[in-house]
């Protein structure tokens, strides 16, 4: 796991608070993101070519949040049927690589840990716009609950730019 710091110099003007940053806790002069590389993440999910859909980790609260990033480029073979002349990323590929991006929370779950993770269930997704290559999908996938230390249920949306591209909640269930 790799870890980059960012550290605000006193040097720069900082602007106002804004109502986002005055719910959280003070502000400190440094903050720390695990950042989680292509490779680390193959330790951690199963999943290679062609289907591995995470690039990047950009941010990571190990067994409650991850955001992820997919770049989307015009080289994958799923456009070369879908469609020509036309490529849109398949609907249920944006949900796969929101499904890996909440993988890498449910490994680090520690009563979970060591086993392969499967779909048990997908509901209440929608797709908002439409991600072609160029595109970059971030991620973000939230744990919401663990039962029976065998399932899992996430929130999970995925925006381009800015705007939301899709959005669900993804189940998970804990196969040895």
């Amino acid at each position: 796991m790799s870890t980059v710091t960012e550290v605000n110099t006193t040097n720069l003007p900082t602007p106002a608070p804004t109502q986002e940053q005055s719910d959280h806790s003070t502000t400190s002069k440094s903050e720390t993101k695990t950042i989680l590389s292509a490779e680390e993440i193959q330790k951690l999910l199963p999943h290679r070519y062609p289907f591995a859909l995470v690039d990047r980790i950009i941010d990571y609260t190990p067994g409650k949040r991850a955001v992820g990033i997919k770049n989307v480029t015009v080289n994958e073979p799923h456009f070369q049927g879908h469609f020509p002349g036309r490529p849109i990323m398949p609907g249920v590929l944006i949900v796969e690589a929101m499904a890996q991006v909440g993988g890498v929370v449910m490994t680090q779950v520690p009563e979970l840990e060591g086993g392969l993770f499967l779909f048990a269930g997908i509901d209440k997704v929608r797709f908002r716009r439409q991600v072609v290559p160029g595109d970059q999908l971030i991620m973000t996938v939230e744990l919401l609950w663990v039962k029976q230390r065998r399932f899992g249920k996430m929130q999970a949306q995925a925006e381009v730019d800015g705007q939301l591209a899709a959005e669900g909640e993804l189940m998970f269930s804990l196969v040895s």
